[in-house]
């Protein structure tokens, strides 16, 4: 018996081509990573799909089996919840537009009401339960020797992954080989896939590490995401972006520290002029360049200016091209 539908978080382990039983398991013995099938309860709000593994949203229906993964997410304006929020009733929630499963404990009311599965049971190969972990790279646990472009936020939704995605084409008009990925966050495909389009080869994120979200203890954070730095290696950039904020329990403090000695240029991302004074007091350091929502204005790049020692640009205007290119290409000069 295989779902209808297999969520982007499942791509890792090819489930839709495996074979595979479904058993149901007490809560007590339920762990973060492993894929859990569900049957969709009612019919979505319109306009909720969810990533399938190659990327491409769907929408659902009442009735459908879905296969996702058990995590836990802490989104500052969206949902939070977890898999070990789930009650008797057995029901959980779609977290992520990638298949992460829990219940919502709080939820923005900007946000869609997410769509809600009754638990069937989990993933069963050659009788033993099937988890992200079991299908995660492996490759020499490394650093990157290669520099690194770094893209951080204040905050999620605060213009990261638009910011990566303009540096990588930038980087790739100039004749650069760049690797990307995504280290920290909650588990979705298209952030990623966006580097694709502008040109980055290879790239990877945290579920090709086999997690859900990175809202894991820092050691395990640290073991599963070595692998995906191995295997950047032969690039001779990498564009490394840090989902949500470095402040937030999905690691991003440890990327950060994993990464310090073999960055190049480091952009911030900001939701609001202050914010960025935030990140620079927790830190100790300036950015080399504040990008994301704060710089949609002139109001805001001036303010971030007067507030720090720091350049800001709106990266999607035409006009902020060459300046970005001149920064980036003498940073790497000097790397």
């Amino acid at each position: 018996m295989n779902a209808d539908v297999h969520t982007s978080v499942t791509r890792i382990a090819d489930l839709e081509q495996r074979s595979y039983e479904i058993q149901s398991r007490p809560k007590t013995a339920w762990e973060t990573g492993e894929y859990v099938f569900g049957r969709v309860t009612k019919r979505p709000d319109p306009g909720v799909r969810i990533e399938n593994p190659r990327g491409r949203r769907v929408e659902l229906m009442e009735g459908e089996t879905v296969v996702g993964a058990l995590g836990t997410r802490r989104a500052t304006r969206e949902l939070v919840g977890g898999w070990r929020d789930v009650g008797d009733d057995g029901l959980l929630d779609i977290l992520t537009g990638g298949g992460v499963l829990g219940r919502v404990t709080s939820a923005s009311p900007f946000t869609q009401t997410p769509v809600e599965l009754e638990y069937e049971g989990h993933v069963v190969i050659d009788d033993a339960v099937s988890r992200m972990s079991d299908y995660g790279l492996t490759a020499p646990s490394t650093t990157p020797a290669v520099p690194v472009v770094l893209v951080l936020g204040t905050s999620m939704s605060a213009g990261k992954t638009m910011t990566g995605r303009v540096i990588t084409r930038v980087l790739v008009e100039n004749g650069y080989d760049v690797a990307a990925c995504k280290l920290t966050g909650a588990g979705t495909y298209e952030d990623v896939l966006s580097m694709e389009v502008a040109g980055a080869d290879p790239i990877y994120d945290f579920v090709d590490a086999g997690l859900p979200t990175t809202v894991v203890p820092e050691a395990t954070f640290r073991d599963a995401v070595r692998p995906v730095l191995g295997r950047l290696q032969e690039a001779d950039v990498i564009v490394a972006e840090v989902g949500a904020s470095p402040l937030e329990p999905y690691n991003g403090a440890a990327v950060v520290d994993m990464l310090e000695d073999h960055v190049a240029f480091t952009v911030l991302c900001a939701s609001d002029p202050y914010a960025v004074v935030g990140i620079e007091e927790a830190f100790g350091h300036s950015p080399d360049l504040v990008a994301g929502i704060t710089t949609n204005t002139t109001a805001g790049v001036n303010l971030v200016e007067e507030l720090i020692d720091c350049s800001a640009l709106n990266i999607q205007n035409e006009a902020a091209k060459d300046p970005l290119e001149n920064m980036l290409l003498e940073a790497l000069a000097d790397a």
